[in-house]
């Protein structure tokens, strides 16, 4: 794990989307295509708001989220909807949306084609994420009903997820799809989430999920 400490949430969101901006521009110049996956919540905002005003090559970048819960875009608590209102605007309007949501009463009626999305656009050049006071990432939560089977090797692109957590059920990218990616960065701030990830590098991903990335991962932390 490369852990880096800044002196101020501000300076790590300007730093931070420089580096995931310059990823993806080499990317582009090597390959013509690029992937982008992200996660939900508010504390990303900051970093949306300055890639959407960013020259790129937009037009051949895909985006993603890494997990949504399973309401539609006019729910508050979608994902995919900040997705629209703080990425894709300005420049990065044109990007392609690979969405992990489809109209359906259960994720599990829809998860192989929302999965084909994903899979055209694997292995993910940037990989954005979050987590939880709980250790958990994406949509991979401690105690979530199929947890084991997300960490597996051999786990499927996507699988549905439930968990006490995670309130309503949740579509998540698994465990090989995350490590696969080319670059990873984690993005935590606060003391309690410091002392969270310090903790999940000793512990097994059952009980702390962020810890099968930390590995290769770039965590930015910010009081």
């Amino acid at each position: 794990m490369n852990f880096v400490a800044y002196p101020d949430r501000e300076f790590m969101m300007l730093e931070l989307a420089g580096k995931i901006a310059a990823q993806l521009s080499e990317e582009l110049s090597m390959y013509g295509r690029a992937s982008l996956s992200v996660p939900g919540g508010t504390t990303p905002g900051p970093i949306f708001d300055i890639l959407s005003g960013v020259n790129l090559d937009w037009a051949n970048v895909a985006v993603m989220l890494n997990d949504e819960r399973w309401v539609g875009e006019d729910s508050p608590r979608s994902n995919t909807r900040l997705l629209k209102e703080r990425l894709l605007v300005d420049k990065a309007a044109v990007a392609t949306l690979i969405p992990l949501y489809a109209e359906a009463d259960a994720p599990e009626k829809v998860l192989g084609a929302l999965a084909d999305g994903v899979a055209a656009h694997l292995p993910l050049t940037v990989l954005l994420l979050g987590m939880g006071s709980d250790m958990h990432t994406a949509s991979l939560f401690p105690g979530a009903d199929l947890l084991a089977e997300a960490l597996a090797a051999d786990a499927p692109i996507l699988l549905a997820m439930r968990a006490e957590a995670a309130g309503e059920p949740r579509v998540t990218l698994t465990a090989p799809v995350l490590q696969e990616a080319k670059n990873i960065h984690i993005l935590i701030t606060g003391a309690e989430k410091r002392a969270a990830i310090e903790a999940a590098a000793s512990l097994p991903a059952l009980e702390a999920p962020v810890r099968v990335v930390l590995d290769n991962a770039t965590v930015h932390w910010a009081e």
